[in-house]
């Protein structure tokens, strides 16, 4: 039998790979970011009315933060990451907007060419039994495929007599429009 050199050989032998325990996880704690005045500092995500607009990097109560606009998703922390992300979706937001206020001019402009009619009961004289207002006045309006919610109609009050009445409206974004409404009595089918 022949023996094995030891040593010079090229037959090597290959060290079995040592074992690594694994490394222990350690969860890295979200530290609040501070301002200046001692709050909170955060990225809105949407506007907030009194606070912001949306992209801005505001300072607020901790309380506020955490109990409103953290779960709400109206705002987020200020890292890196959310930075870029909430920069792709104000590209998107704006886009959707101008769409919106595009649509919105075109509403206005068909608003204005139309005059709906309302028929509420009124006694001989003219004043009505109940009055006409903003709910009315959108029911009205979209009988006829014009989307205008009760809330973009602007009156000082309610309308309690027959007659013809420019109405003001506000769509939204600074859109204003004007719609013509003409109050009258519902017509008597019966008589002869």
């Amino acid at each position: 039998m022949a023996k094995k050199k030891s040593g010079g050989g090229t037959a090597t032998k290959t060290k079995p790979p040592e074992k690594t325990k694994p490394q222990k996880l350690v969860k890295k704690r979200n530290q609040i970011v501070r301002g200046k005045h001692g709050g909170q500092l955060i990225v809105l995500i949407e506007d907030v009315t009194y606070l912001g607009k949306q992209g801005e990097v505001v300072e607020v109560k901790p309380g506020y933060a955490r109990n409103y606009l953290l779960p709400y998703s109206l705002a987020t922390a200020p890292t890196p990451h959310n930075l870029k992300l909430l920069e792709r979706y104000k590209v998107r937001v704006h886009q959707a907007r101008e769409a919106r206020i595009a649509d919105l001019k075109v509403l206005a402009e068909q608003i204005q060419r139309v005059s709906v009619t309302i028929e509420a009961n009124a006694d001989e004289v003219g004043h009505l039994f109940g009055s006409v207002g903003p709910i009315e006045i959108s029911k009205a309006l979209k009988s006829r495929n014009l989307q205008v919610e009760p809330e973009m109609v602007r009156m000082e009050s309610p309308i309690k007599e027959i007659g013809l009445y420019a109405v003001n409206l506000n769509l939204g974004y600074d859109i204003l429009g004007e719609v013509k409404v003409l109050v009258v009595k519902p017509q008597e089918s019966g008589k002869k």
